[in-house]
């Protein structure tokens, strides 16, 4: 079968990519390992002279690999250009930071010397999505290498050319043959890699279905996962929070890629008393917003990855409204068929698609609370927990309600967004493991305890 590379927005086939054997899979999980053997030989200082070369080469290329993905999954070229500075900059953190965190632990005990030091795993494979097709793999992959791993990247089926950008990028940077590698495989030759004896760990981000999937296959094998899936996350309105500015974050917020983010504030909780002013400015906010050809600079909303993920979130909206939500702006297809228009929903309660489930695209969900308390508990009440965006100018409450969110990020007033100096991961059913921040050099890492007498 082959990988196919198509425009969402044009519908164009833009290339096909035959898709490798078995035999060339398993040949380059050899090669893996064999540079493994020596990669995790090579100083640490060396390594990160490597990931700050890839740097230079992420913002040499910047348009171009921008090009890329607007054209592959229809992000808005400015956004895309976003997102490869981003994934410069968390090579920079890493350049700077790398030596603190990978220096060896001291431990007072009652030996000559005893200390805590980081060692690699070997061979991690990489299962990543097409929503933020650099930014999730080079934020995965940096930490990762620093410590002394080598990577098999599986890129989703539907971004094989930023997949094929990604690995030449590290061969740019300098990186030894086999350091990094792109496997062009359908998802159902996965498992095969996962069993493979060399393959050491999984790195998945995606969805909930595909991680239960292979949390399994994995598990099977006893071997680590990360998981980092999706999210449902709350965007907390509290009765004294600055309104105008939060409809304004999370608009834009919502929006961003069209809405297609884990952690996008998909359900927007609102106490009762805010509630009419809310919307009022969501309402003024989402009407200014441009949709259209992803290629144009003004375009702030481009399509949605293809014509059944427009389908899904019809649905879902579709169902909602059935069950006694309003479509106050919206909730429709555009004038292309991958194009689903952006929308604010109010009404959304407990049983509706769009309160209980992901919703994959550009629908704002307003929820009314009862009060303070009521937002916090209806915030909690979902099977996610990946992000939350809190809003409230009471210290206060910032204290009693931060430690009450049972999520793995809280942003108080302001949108919550992945920072590579701080760690990003869930709960529940967003997924378990820690990206980003020291924590993610220890993930893939073999914390060895070692003690001299």
């Amino acid at each position: 079968m082959a990988i196919q590379s198509k425009n969402p927005y044009s519908n164009k086939i833009l290339a096909d990519f035959p898709e490798e054997t078995s035999e060339t899979i398993f040949m380059k999980i050899t090669k893996a390992n064999k540079a493994f053997l020596s990669w995790r030989s090579v100083k640490l200082s060396e390594r990160i002279e490597k990931i700050q070369q890839l740097a230079e080469v992420l913002r040499k290329n910047q348009e171009q690999y921008a090009r890329i993905i607007v054209a592959e999954m229809g992000k808005p070229i400015t956004q895309a250009m976003a997102e490869i500075e981003k994934c410069a900059w968390v090579c920079d953190y890493y350049v700077q930071n790398a030596p603190k965190f990978m220096t060896p632990e001291i431990v007072k005990t009652e030996a000559v010397e005893a200390k805590m030091v980081i060692e690699p795993l070997g061979v991690i494979l990489a299962i990543m999505p097409w929503n933020f097709p650099f930014w999730q793999a080079i934020r995965m992959m940096v930490p990762t290498l620093l410590v002394g791993n080598t990577v098999t990247l599986k890129h989703a089926s539907n971004v094989p050319q930023a997949a094929l950008a990604i690995e030449s990028a590290f061969v740019e940077a300098g990186f030894p043959a086999g350091v990094l590698q792109t496997l062009l495989i359908s998802s159902k030759k996965v498992e095969a890699v996962i069993n493979h004896p060399l393959v050491r760990a999984i790195s998945l981000t995606g969805s909930e279905t595909a991680g239960k999937i292979v949390a399994a296959q994995a598990g099977s094998q006893l071997k680590k996962t990360l998981m980092e899936l999706g999210g449902n996350d709350p965007f907390i309105i509290l009765e004294d929070a600055d309104v105008d500015k939060a409809a304004k974050v999370g608009c834009n917020m919502r929006l961003h890629n069209a809405g297609q983010i884990c952690n996008s504030p998909k359900r927007m909780i609102v106490v009762k008393s805010r509630l009419e002013q809310f919307t009022n400015e969501l309402l003024r906010e989402i009407k200014l917003k441009r949709v259209g050809n992803p290629e144009e600079k003004e375009t702030e909303i481009g399509p949605l990855a293809s014509e059944e993920a427009v389908a899904i979130v019809a649905k879902q909206v579709e169902a909602s409204v059935k069950l006694g939500a309003k479509i106050l702006f919206g909730g429709k297809v555009g004038d292309r068929s991958t194009v689903y228009l952006p929308t604010i929903i109010t009404g959304v309660k407990k049983g509706m698609p769009c309160y209980d489930e992901e919703v994959f695209g550009p629908v704002c969900a307003v929820i009314s609370a009862e009060d303070n308390e009521d937002a916090i508990r209806i915030a909690n009440d979902s099977e996610f927990g990946l992000s939350a965006s809190l809003w409230t100018n009471n210290l206060e409450l910032v204290n009693k309600y931060v430690s009450e969110l049972y999520v793995g990020l809280v942003v108080v007033n302001d949108k919550a967004s992945s920072d590579p100096r701080l760690s990003f991961g869930g709960v529940k059913k967003s997924g378990y493991g820690r990206e980003l921040s020291q924590y993610a050099l220890y993930e893939f890492a073999n914390i060895k305890a070692v003690v001299v007498n």
